[in-house]
Order: structure tokens, then sequence, then C-alpha cells
């Protein structure tokens, strides 16, 4: 059993489509360099520096990672992360 790690729209192109795709177990910054070198330009579009992009939510089992230990956050076999970009603009 693997990590599922759902794609979001925008980012499909680099996955061929796939809303979802298989991650491995271990911390959720070394599973999204693992994804880069499968994917690549996934990772960099995600985090840069060994950091999640601020603008980029992640969520583990529906749990933002900001509140449980961020990038260390360990992940592992059947977990599901959630990628969300942030949504910004609107009417005023």
């Amino acid at each position: 059993m693997a990590v599922t790690v759902r794609i979001p729209t925008p980012l499909q192109r680099l996955t061929g489509g796939s809303e979802t795709v298989e991650g491995v177990p271990g911390t959720i910054i070394s599973m999204v360099q693992e994804l880069d070198t499968r994917y690549p330009g996934l990772g960099e579009r995600i985090s840069e520096g060994g950091k999640i992009r601020r603008f980029v939510n992640m969520y583990l089992n529906e749990e933002d990672i900001r509140f449980l230990s961020a990038e260390e956050t360990a992940v592992k076999d059947g977990d599901e992360v959630s990628i969300v970009p942030a949504i910004a603009g609107g009417r005023a």
C-alpha cells in the first residue's frame, strides 16, 4: 500500500493528467522530492528550499500540515495527501 496524493487540476499536466498519484512514505518534503523525480517540475511548484511554498496548502488525511509538523510531518502507507493551491482574487 502506498500514499495517495491528490493532484490539483493546474498541476495535472505534470502528472500526465492523473488526479491522483502514488507517493512514498517518509516525510511530506521527502515525498514531494521523490514525486519530483517522477514528475519533473512538480516539486518546484510545491516547494522551495526544503519548505512548502506559502501559497500551497497540504493536507494529510484532511489535517492541515501547518498544524502538524509542517514539511516534517510523517507520512505512512495508506495515508492520503491533498495538495491545494491557494486561490486569490475576486471582486471587491
